[in-house]
């Protein structure tokens, strides 16, 4: 089991590790299929990562609402669904909305993934079960172009998005019946704000650093999203973490005062009692 565990949740790393790189080598036939330049086709993958920029936060919030199992199956079906979008795209718009689909699916499978590891192994073999769950993450970028060229060279580009269904369907079949994990919810509420915060940010962020440093689109458009991403960016960083609840326990107490600069500034606390000023 220390095996067959990590190596399903391989199939999910594999495909979005490689599906991050898979299209570089076919670019020109899928612009001259949807009458599209190829350069124009970086915003497909600039979309499948502002994808994972914005979804990847909450996928830890959406694992412990829905359960972990459950949002790791949906979410190889969600990438696949966006992979069919995408072989039948007839547009450069149509293709971009794909990619971004298929990023949305891709976010939430590399780290519910992890957590899954993390819960359904024991601790004295968690570092052999993850040093199998990296093995496709070292070697899915280096083939992705390779399996890309190969398929639009000798068959059609439309094959590196088909040949992701039968590798999902497989991955969700064997994770149903291998993937042995307790299901812990614990339903807290969302930091809508900011999730907003940091969509906002980590999206303006990338998109603009994409556009600015090979304009797929006026460069002023990643000029201007890049001042919003790091305006956004400065502004949750100068938000506090949450409301100031007063903690009880050592573990609350010692966490607030690891941040400071000075070791006279720490502060110990009891089990029962709250903690100090100083901590708050």
């Amino acid at each position: 089991m220390i095996r067959v565990t990590p190596l399903i949740l391989a199939v999910a790393l594999f495909m979005e590790q490689m599906d991050s790189t898979v299209i570089a080598t076919s670019l020109p036939a899928i612009a001259a299929d949807i009458g599209s330049e190829p350069i124009a086709l970086k915003l497909a993958l600039t979309a499948y990562f502002v994808a994972l920029a914005i979804f990847i936060p909450i996928s830890g919030w959406m694992a412990d609402r829905y359960g972990a199992k459950n949002i790791f199956r949906l979410a190889i079906f969600v990438f696949m669904l966006g992979s069919l979008a995408c072989s039948f795209s007839f547009s450069l718009e149509s293709f971009v909305l794909s990619r971004f689909f298929q990023g949305i699916g891709s976010s939430m499978m590399t780290p519910v993934g992890r957590l899954l590891l993390v819960r359904s192994t024991p601790r004295n073999e968690l570092v052999s079960a993850m040093a199998w769950l990296s093995i496709p993450a070292m070697v899915a970028p280096v083939t992705g172009p390779l399996i890309g060229g190969f398929l639009t060279t000798y068959l059609s580009w439309h094959w590196i998005f088909w040949i992701n269904i039968p590798i999902g369907i497989a991955g969700i079949i064997l994770a149903g019946i291998f993937l042995k994990v307790p299901d812990e919810r614990n339903p807290r509420p969302v930091d809508l704000v900011g999730f907003i915060l940091a969509a906002i940010a980590f999206s303006g962020t990338v998109f603009g650093l994409s556009v600015i440093s090979l304009p797929a689109l006026p460069i002023i458009y990643g000029y201007l999203t890049l001042a919003v991403g790091v305006t956004a960016s400065l502004f949750t960083s100068s938000m506090r973490g949450g409301p100031n609840i007063r903690c009880s326990t050592r573990n609350c107490c010692a966490i607030r005062c690891f941040a400071r600069r000075s070791p006279a500034d720490r502060c110990s606390a009891s089990a029962s009692a709250p903690c100090p000023s100083c901590c708050l």
